[in-house]
Formats: structure tokens, C-alpha cells, sequence
């Protein structure tokens, strides 16, 4: 897997020239006329969002009908007086067991895609996602090391976990920022390499760890392989502040990022500091990065499918590609953990085999419509 990882690395240095004309051209026009059909978009996809919300929480071992699923959520809004008529258990299965994790599967899908649309946005190439930079490698080790460390509490068990992993993937990438910066600029290229070569060295140490991992081995690997089996509302709680306040800061960035697709040059002519903006950008997306693969594990190809998605139906343009991306990336990975709990139920799909098997056929799908647009 990690020489897959280095090869697709290599693949997008030797590429990326290539591949981002089309932004290098096209992502700063203007586009005045398509404000109104762009904001209507959104409109639409939150509304489509809060549907997909009710339907799975509304699914599971216990079925319960939209309708009930509805009223069950609007009663928990102040002034709203609705009447109860289901059961107590009903309600603690809707708002305590089902509705914890489909928040943090929104939360983590709207953290990646905005992730995956900024690196793309900074490296200038529409193959980047969250993890090229050592991300998931560091989250992963921490995990592991997570797990190994004995704690008797299965609930303190978790936090140390996502806790260790949370720290893991920002030291991972802390590192690689200090490896790769050159005097008081951050040339992309050797951030990507610095990446690569802590990535592998990291990778290493955790598969040592799993050999000699013992009964934690099927723990370890489950997480490995991501998903939501045993949210809390204390996650969402400390997941969801941070993530939306990175989204909506790295939405500010939207015509920066637009400029900085030229030349770096003219970007610094036109009035963007592209340093600071990089540095900025690169801790933010890092950030909210971390923090949904702390509770998430690691879940692939939402960072690449969502903004490439996004970017071929609606165009280019970053100050719609982030807000598009985010709302975007919350209803598959909402879609996706419903896919992974209900298709095989009680049996339960490690949610990065879903978003893989979901999300590279249709990655496909959009590389040869882009094709046929083409030529």
C-alpha cells in the first residue's frame, strides 16, 4: 500500500504541469452570471442534506419511520411544540445512538472534501488529497500506540485513541512542514517528498507495531480501516467546533486560492501573500484533517472524489468549490456510513472499503466524461 502511496505521489509530480492547466486558465475568470445559479446549487444540496440526515437516522436494526424520525429531531428545537407520540426508547435510539454518528460522518465528510479542494487549491493539481502530506500516517501510528497503551475504561480507551491520533497526524505534518520549508518560502514540490519519506518511515514503525500487537490487532486494524461504530455525543461536540470554524475559515480563502493558480508571481503582484496564505491554509486544512480522522480513522478518496466532483459539475472556482465541497462531502459520507451499517446488518462494512468501492468507479466515471467533454 505504501509503495501504491509513493508511486501515485510520484505520478502527481511528474503531472501536475499537465493536469492543472485547465485551473491555471480558467479559475479566476470572471463569472458574475453564474452567482445566482451556483448559490441556488448550495441551496439545494443543504436541503438534500438535511433530507439524507433523516433517512439515516431514520435506518438501522430498528426500523423507524421517517415521519417519527422527523418529529423526533424538530422536538429538540426550542419554541418548536411538537407532540410526542412514540416511545422513550424510540427517541434514545434516534437522538443517543444514531444521530451522534451521522453528525460526525457529516462533519468528517465536510472536513475532508474542503481538505482535499485546498490541497488541490495549494499544489495546483486536482490529484492532491488530505493525506499527501503524512496526515494519515501519523494519525495512524498515534492510534495504534493509542491502543497499545493499557487502559482498563473501553471509553477512555477511545479518547486516548483519538486523541493519540489527533496528535499524531498534526506532528506528522509538523514535521514535514519544518523538513520542507527552504528559508522563508515552502516550495509545494519538496513538501510533497517530505511527506513521502516521513510517510514511509512512519508507515513502517506502525507496521512493527501491528506485528507485535497481540489481542489489540483486530482493534487496531478495524480502526485502520475507518468508521463510526461507537460515537458519543461528547466527540460530536469536540469535533464539530473545530472542523466548521476550519471549513468556514478556509472558505474566506476562496478568491485567494483562485489567484494563487497562476503564477505565484503574479499572485504576489495581484496582492496575495502567497506564503503566509500557504502556511495559513496548509495548518488549517491539516487541522480539521486531523480532527476527523482522529474519531474516523482512515477513510480514503473523499478528499480526491468530492472536490474533482464538484469542480467538473460546477466548475472551478474556489469561492464556490469550497462551500460546494463541503456540503457535497457531507451527504456521501453520510450515504456511505448508511451503506456500511445496513447493508450487511448486524454485520457492520469498515467504512473505507465502502467510500473505496464507491468512489473509484466513480472517479472513473467522471475522468472519462471529462474526456469526452474534451475531445
Amino acid at each position: 500500500m505504501q509503495l501504491f502511496q509513493a508511486d501515485f505521489v510520484c505520478y502527481i509530480i511528474v503531472n501536475g504541469i499537465v493536469m492543472n492547466q485547465e485551473l491555471r486558465t480558467t479559475a479566476i475568470s470572471s463569472v458574475p452570471s453564474k452567482w445566482k445559479s451556483r448559490l441556488i446549487a448550495i441551496a439545494c444540496l443543504v436541503l438534500v442534506l438535511l433530507i439524507v440526515v433523516a433517512i439515516a437516522v431514520s435506518k438501522g436494526s430498528s426500523q423507524i419511520s421517517f415521519a417519527t424520525t422527523v418529529s423526533i429531531i424538530l422536538s429538540r428545537i426550542p419554541f418548536l411544540n411538537i407532540p410526542e407520540t412514540w416511545a422513550g426508547n424510540i427517541e434514545s435510539i434516534v437522538m443517543n445512538m444514531r444521530m451522534p454518528r451521522v453528525v460526525l460522518a457529516g462533519v468528517s465528510g465536510a472536513a475532508l472534501a474542503v481538505a482535499g479542494a485546498t490541497y488541490q487549491g495549494l499544489f495546483r493539481n486536482p490529484l492532491a488529497d488530505p493525506y499527501l502530506i503524512g496526515v494519515s500516517q501519523g494519525a495512524a501510528l498515534g492510534a495504534v500506540i493509542g491502543f497499545l497503551i493499557p487502559v482498563s475504561s473501553a471509553f477512555w480507551s477511545l479518547n486516548i485513541v483519538s486523541l493519540f491520533a489527533f496528535i499524531g497526524g498534526l506532528g506528522a505534518v509538523f514535521v514535514v512542514y519544518s523538513l520542507g520549508k527552504v528559508g522563508k518560502t515552502l516550495p509545494m514540490t519538496t513538501l510533497i517528498l517530505a511527506g513521502v519519506a516521513l510517510g514511509a518511515f512512519l508507515s513502517a514503525i506502525t507496521s512493527y507495531l501491528l506485528i507485535t500487537s497481540g489481542s489489540s490487532l483486530h482493534g487496531i486494524s478495524a480502526w485502520l480501516m475507518g468508521g463510526f461504530s461507537s460515537p458519543k455525543w461528547i466527540h460530536v461536540w469536540i469535533t464539530v467546533p473545530i472542523i466548521t470554524l476550519g471549513c468556514l475559515f478556509i472558505c474566506l480563502f476562496g478568491r485567494s486560492l483562485n489567484v494563487m493558480q497562476l503564477d505565484e508571481e503574479q499572485a504576489q503582484q495581484l496582492g496575495i501573500n502567497v506564503e503566509m496564505t500557504k502556511r495559513i491554509l496548509l495548518v488549517v486544512a491539516t487541522l480539521i484533517t486531523a480532527a476527523a480522522v482522529s474519531f474516523g480513522g482512515i477513510i480514503g478518496f473523499v478528499g480526491i472524489i468530492i472536490p474533482h466532483a464538484v469542480r467538473l459539475i460546477w466548475g472551478p472556482d474556489f469561492r464556490f468549490l469550497l462551500p460546494l465541497s463541503i456540503v457535497t462531502g457531507s451527504i456521501f459520507l453520510i450515504l456511505a456510513d448508511l451503506f456500511a451499517r445496513t447493508i450487511m446488518s448486524p454485520t457492520e462494512i469498515p467504512l473505507g472499503i465502502v467510500t473505496a468501492f464507491f468512489g473509484a468507479p466513480f472517479f472513473l466515471y467522471l475522468l472519462r466524461r471529462k474526456k469526452k467533454a474534451v475531445f
